[in-house]
């Protein structure tokens, strides 16, 4: 018979009791394991054995689930706020279980809470609801980038989030290259505003979003453009385009983010002036 450490690696670093109990493992067992520092009892009634997560261990010590964008910054996906606190699914009717160092934040959202962590699915679904439609649409372009959805969870992400924003799921594209861009094109649509996206223009290479037919508008992420290197070729491609009758318009992360109204109002007088 395995061990309890064994058994629990093979579960995958967390188990519970209630589970370990069937597989003939006593509660007597199970304490003189973690007496002799063979596992880790997480919170009552949850064992743990080899490396975890920091953030996957608090949210077991809170009592549920690691959910959200904790979920999602694990994974890469793009979030429009970095959070550093754990985003924990307790379920409708579960409560918060105090720990040492607890700075969880807990989501009450019905639902069977799994051991450890969600699925990415579910953890979009809550992102929404936390973090609103804007963010949700940002985060699910890139996780359909990074191919983390296949079309069966795409179908599954829009059954579970309200009528009224599966519009979001419909709307979002393969190939956008960051959440600026998710977030640029939602608002443009939202405006009634049609881009063509990721478009190549002989001499000038590929841009973001061509509006009109001849307005470009380039967004430039935090880690892009930064240098005088990459601002001498975003001058030359800003050139070229000219060159071919395309005005553009570049804007960074700060002013997407923070000064969308100016951005707006460039866009549409662009477009006015086109």
């Amino acid at each position: 018979m395995l061990s309890a450490s064994d058994t629990i690696i093979r579960l995958g670093g967390l188990a519970r009791g209630s589970h370990l109990q069937t597989l003939g493992f006593t509660r007597r067992a199970l304490s003189r394991a973690v007496q002799r520092g063979e596992i880790e009892r997480i919170r009552d009634g949850v064992f743990a054995c080899g490396p975890i997560d920091r953030e996957v261990r608090a949210a077991t010590a809170h009592g549920g689930a690691l959910t959200c964008a904790s979920v999602l910054q694990l994974l890469g996906v793009w979030v429009l706020m970095q959070v550093s606190a754990p985003h924990v699914w307790l379920g409708r009717d579960r409560h918060a279980h105090p720990h040492d160092g607890c700075s969880c934040v807990s989501h009450y959202y019905r639902g069977t809470v799994p051991l450890g962590m969600t699925s990415l699915e579910i953890a979009l679904v809550h992102f929404r609801r936390c973090a609103g439609d804007e963010a949700f649409f940002a985060a699910y372009e890139s996780a359909l980038r990074l191919r983390l959805l296949t079309t069966a969870a795409r179908g599954r992400i829009r059954t579970m989030i309200p009528a009224t924003a599966q519009w979001l799921v419909d709307l979002a594209r393969l190939d956008s290259d960051s959440g600026l861009e998710s977030l640029l094109r939602l608002r443009l649509h939202v405006l009634g505003i049609r881009l063509d996206c990721q478009v190549e223009l002989v001499g000038v290479g590929r841009v973001d979003f061509v509006v009109g037919g001849r307005l470009v508008v380039e967004a430039d992420g935090k880690e892009n453009h930064v240098g005088t290197t990459m601002r001498h070729k975003d001058l030359v491609r800003d050139a070229a385009a000219s060159a071919l009758g395309y005005e553009t318009l570049r804007f960074d992360y700060a002013q997407i983010i923070h000064d969308w109204p100016t951005v707006q109002a460039a866009i549409i007088a662009a477009l006015t002036r086109a």
